[in-house]
């Protein structure tokens, strides 16, 4: 009698039956499942370059998008991974895999043949949306150097998979830099933080068999001790650990993790990528797919909005060194200090703390609340679904609308080791009316965020900043899930341009200061009683409490970024942030600083010479949401108006990237968007 070697499990990275099956992916799986879809993907390329091939776009996306999208979900998987839960072990297999997958959309994207393929198609023939998808990858094809000949082309190759291998060391660095930083602290350093912090430090510490409080880097811990520890040698002692992550700066043991010669090469990569495809610098390559017209136009934007917020700003740090000098003794505030003086201040001004809010927003109500909104606003209902997840903590939900399934997230809102700062959402699949099978697919998303855990069993609490955070992600989500377009390449947040795509997650922040908002979604720790009145008046007198500051903040991150990529690799990063900040800021840090070496947006998070879309897209998603204010003020009702939500989901979300986003904006607006509600929102109306 025979008998047969038993049937290797199949990989889970190559079913594509529903949603990925997190919890059964393994780094052994990624190289075996790649070849096979890199093989189908490379196959599905020579089938529709073939010379009898109908250059027609239901044909080709039957056979090359069909594959192509195989190899993204799967590959997104793998890089989500990497992301949320990484392990030295699915770290090695991502390394290895990157440059096979760089090189085959590098190629893929510079491929004459296919080129040639997109421009012999019938543009009449198209639908609009399947236009839009065309225009942009005519336009895709320049950018990805099919247009370059021999040397250029193989050269235009080489920088996309070195700039990949940089992007990815850079992540590592500042994740490795961040994970291996710890503190340990005494009971009398913590005095001021609040107690679920310290429980945390605590219990930290005993797992490690260690006495005292174990402080890390993450923000849930940093930013706490940075604005209610008393002590100030504690503040310093955290503020230069995280100014200094990842640099030349870092204590000698970590120095092999700094990400100075690494930002060098980026910056010499993408210039000589720009050179190869006839542009000055790369700000122009960079801005080729955005709202903005060039880089001079958002240089003369920033400097703007710079010289509006001065004066604020400027007024905003006049008041805290008073006040540090009268009531704190701090006449000489030194960076690490800020913080500290600032959550004081605002404290003395509007009698209460972040730490007493806080108390209000139980994470199982915010989401509560946040899902009512949604529901009630975009006529929706969202209902708890079950999924394989990668860690405890994910929870995994469907949107509905009259039964329909319209759209899957998954929300991972908790920090861990292993995985990486920051929130963001990323698509898991988007919407799409399938060329292989005529079925519908609908999207999926990843809603990620670094909130702390509950402690003592009792739910987490988030502080108001927190829950802007989730609100914002549920924005970008909300574009990427709620889409109508059934072409996958501008459906969802697919096609829109960059400098407009935080619009929706922009305006999603606005609801977290309305009462009536406020009212559905706290519920004290302890009482369950839900926010105050008094409180909330507090709040929202506090609202733009140092705007000046922060605005000056972000315009001289996106000025540095804008002129860093201007400059054609002729200055170091630190010398043009260095200008920048004589130019714009009113406070001056250390000399140590580096926060260039964790920059990740612009050095691994798709961002460079784009890092001002926060503040363009500011300006659509405050006049957005001053419709919503007019209406409410007109009827005498609420923002969360159902005719209102209407139109702007009509608008703006349901056509996603099928469109330029100034005409979704004038669609809904009427005209074009205008500077005034962004002002008056931070509370800057007039010169000082």
């Amino acid at each position: 009698m025979t008998t047969s070697a038993a049937l290797p499990p199949p990989n889970p990275l190559l079913d594509f039956s529903d949603v990925p099956l997190f919890d059964q992916i393994e780094p052994a799986q990624i190289e075996s499942a790649l070849t096979t879809l890199l093989d189908a993907a490379n196959a599905a390329l020579e089938t529709v370059t073939a010379p009898d091939f109908p250059a027609r776009w239901i044909d080709m996306a039957r056979v090359l998008d069909v594959a192509t999208e195989r190899l993204g979900r799967a590959w997104g998987a793998v890089n989500h991974l990497n992301s949320v839960a990484d392990t030295p072990e699915l770290r090695a297999a991502y390394n290895a895999a990157l440059p096979r997958v760089t090189e085959f959309w590098t190629r893929l994207g510079s491929d004459e043949r296919l080129y040639a393929r997109y421009k012999a198609m019938d543009i009449d023939s198209l639908t609009p949306e399947q236009a839009r998808a065309h225009h942009n990858a005519m336009r895709g094809f320049v950018l990805g150097g099919a247009e370059l000949q021999g040397a250029a082309k193989t050269r235009f190759a080489e920088i996309q998979e070195r700039q990949a291998e940089l992007s990815q060391q850079f992540s590592e660095h500042a994740l490795d830099a961040t994970d291996a930083y710890s503190h340990i602290a005494t009971e009398a350093d913590l005095a001021g933080v609040p107690a679920d912090v310290v429980q945390t430090a605590r219990a930290a510490a005993q797992a490690e068999g260690l006495d005292g409080y174990k402080l890390t880097l993450k923000m849930p811990c940093y930013l706490p001790v940075m604005q209610f520890a008393h002590s100030s040698a504690l503040r310093e002692v955290l503020y230069r650990a995280y100014t200094t992550r990842a640099s030349d700066q870092a204590p000698e043991a970590q120095r092999a993790l700094d990400n100075g010669p690494l930002i060098a090469e980026m910056l010499r990569l993408r210039q000589e990528e720009a050179e190869l495809l006839g542009y000055a610098h790369f700000a122009e390559v960079s801005l080729v797919p955005k709202m903005a017209r060039s880089p001079q136009q958002v240089v003369d934007f920033l400097r703007d909005l710079a010289r509006r917020a001065r004066p604020f700003a400027e007024r905003d740090l006049a008041d805290m060194r008073a006040f540090a000098a009268t009531e704190l003794q701090l006449h000489d505030p030194q960076p690490w200090d800020w913080p500290y003086i600032s959550e004081k201040l605002k404290e003395a001004r509007y009698s209460f703390s972040e730490q007493e809010v806080r108390t209000y927003f139980t994470a199982p109500k915010v989401l509560q609340g946040l899902f009512q909104i949604i529901e009630s606003l975009f006529e929706v209902a969202i209902r708890p679904d079950t999924a394989p997840v990668w860690h405890a903590d994910v929870q995994f939900f469907r949107i509905e609308r009259q039964g329909q399934l319209v759209g899957q997230f998954y929300l991972d809102p908790t920090a861990r080791t292993g995985k990486r700062g920051g929130a963001w959402m990323d698509d898991v699949r988007a919407r799409w009316l399938r060329p292989d099978n005529g079925h519908l697919q609908t999207p999926i998303a990843h809603l990620v965020c670094n909130f702390a855990a509950g402690v003592d069993g009792k739910p987490a609490l988030l502080t108001h900043d927190d829950v802007i955070t989730l609100f914002h992600e549920f924005g970008h989500g909300l574009h990427h899930l709620l889409t109508q377009v059934n072409e996958r390449d501008v459906s969802g947040i697919s096609g829109v341009e960059w400098d407009a795509v935080e619009l929706p997650s922009q305006f999603m922040e606005n609801f977290c200061w309305e009462w009536e908002v406020l009212q559905q979604m706290t519920a004290h720790v302890e009482t369950g009683a839900p926010l105050p009145r008094a409180l909330y008046d507090k709040m929202r007198a506090a609202k733009n409490f140092q705007s000046g500051l922060q605005t000056l903040r972000q315009v001289e991150f996106a000025l540095f970024d804008m002129l860093l990529h201007m400059e054609k690799g002729r200055t170091s990063a630190l010398d043009v942030l260095q200008a920048v900040r004589a130019e714009v800021a009113v406070m001056q840090p250390p000399s140590y600083n580096r926060m260039t070496h964790t920059f990740s947006h612009i050095f691994a998070g798709g961002y460079a010479a784009g890092y001002y879309s926060y503040k363009w897209a500011e300006v659509l998603s405050a006049d957005a949401y001053a419709a919503f204010e007019e209406e409410a003020a007109q009827q005498g009702g609420s923002t969360v108006n159902i005719r209102t939500g209407r139109r702007y989901r009509e608008a703006i979300l349901e056509v996603g990237g099928s469109r330029p986003a100034l005409e979704s904006f004038r669609a809904f607006r009427g005209r074009d968007p205008a500077i005034d509600a962004l002002l008056r929102h931070e509370g800057m109306v007039a010169q000082a």
